[in-house]
């Protein structure tokens, strides 16, 4: 038995930016929520397979209206972020509270961020609900992306102190010893990924003052030993590459109010042979403690460009 929904706008143009172009945001409504959605005047109609679908609409659409009121247009992405959000058993028991939960807005940031999987938008919750979070996914899941926007959002926003980014300085079968300048200069190329990821989501000017103000802290892991980090966030990027021991470090580092994320690989590991990943023997150990959030990413997660997923999944199928 289907149910069906007819909303009428006061305004046309609030219509034309729910629609979006080519009515593509419609489409991917349709997608999600399965039924089928047709505008027509100042009327959008929604057929669904049931009362809890035609409620899902309804939310999906009060918070696109808001958007739109707001000054804003409702971007692809932005609607697939919502669809993802109220597609799932939780947010069909509590739309209200569902809301643009999932959603970060950076203050003074260059655009929001949105999930673009379920698995995505559990990461940003769990990143949000647990005072260390660890995140395995294979390269373009958006793991380093996610957790940089959510503190970055903590940052500005005065909730946390300041954000250290810290990653092991392991070379990935280069030798990068020949290159010149001095200490700072030669670990400048593993740390240039933070960078690029900051820079994507806030105004360069933002960045340096927030370094000026030492509200940003980037260092290889190895400078992190005998540090207590209290009220700030954390991000442990490249875990994989960490020992048994240097994880154990890190994680002890951890102060009072203070938050981590820690994210890695575990299909691109550079160690030695024959050496443990300090993530994977984390994940082992420590999954049992219900204090700590575990995320896993997935092949079907990658948001980077649809052509990395193809590869990533033809090198799966060539070491299975």
């Amino acid at each position: 038995m289907e149910d069906g929904i007819t909303i009428a706008f006061d305004n046309r143009e609030i219509l034309c930016g729910i629609c979006g172009a080519n009515d593509g945001n419609l489409r991917i409504m349709e997608g999600s929520l399965g039924g089928f959605i047709s505008a027509r005047g100042n009327e959008i109609h929604f057929e669904g397979r049931d009362e809890t679908t035609v409620k899902r609409f309804r939310t999906i659409i009060d918070n696109l209206v808001a958007a739109v009121n707001e000054g804003e247009e409702p971007s692809p992405e932005y609607v697939r972020a919502l669809a993802v959000e109220f597609t799932g058993d939780e947010a069909a028991d509590n739309p209200q509270d569902a809301g643009r939960s999932c959603i970060i807005q950076i203050p003074h940031g260059l655009r929001r961020v949105y999930p673009r999987s379920k698995n995505q938008a559990h990461y940003i919750q769990a990143m949000r609900e647990n005072e260390i979070c660890f995140c395995v996914g294979p390269a373009g899941t958006g793991k380093t992306y996610l957790a940089i926007a959510h503190a970055l959002q903590m940052v500005l926003s005065k909730k946390m102190r300041k954000l250290v980014l810290t990653r092991p300085v392991v070379e990935a079968g280069e030798n990068l010893g020949f290159l010149p300048g001095d200490l700072s200069q030669k670990i400048d190329p593993y740390l240039r990924p933070l960078y690029d990821a900051m820079e994507a989501l806030v105004p360069y000017d933002a960045i340096h003052r927030l370094e000026e103000t030492r509200a940003i802290e980037i260092a290889p892991l190895a400078y992190m030993r005998g540090r207590s980090l209290n009220d700030c966030m954390v991000i442990l990027d490249e875990a994989q590459n960490t020992t048994k021991e240097q994880m154990k470090m890190f994680l002890t580092r951890i102060g009072t109010g203070a938050r981590a994320v820690i994210t890695g690989d575990s299909t691109q590991i550079d160690l030695p042979r024959k050496t443990e990943s300090g993530l994977l023997h984390a994940v082992e150990i420590l999954r049992g403690i219900d204090e700590l959030s575990f995320s896993f990413l997935h092949t079907t997660d990658v948001a980077r460009n649809p052509l990395i997923k193809k590869i990533i999944q033809a090198y799966n199928e060539k070491e299975n």
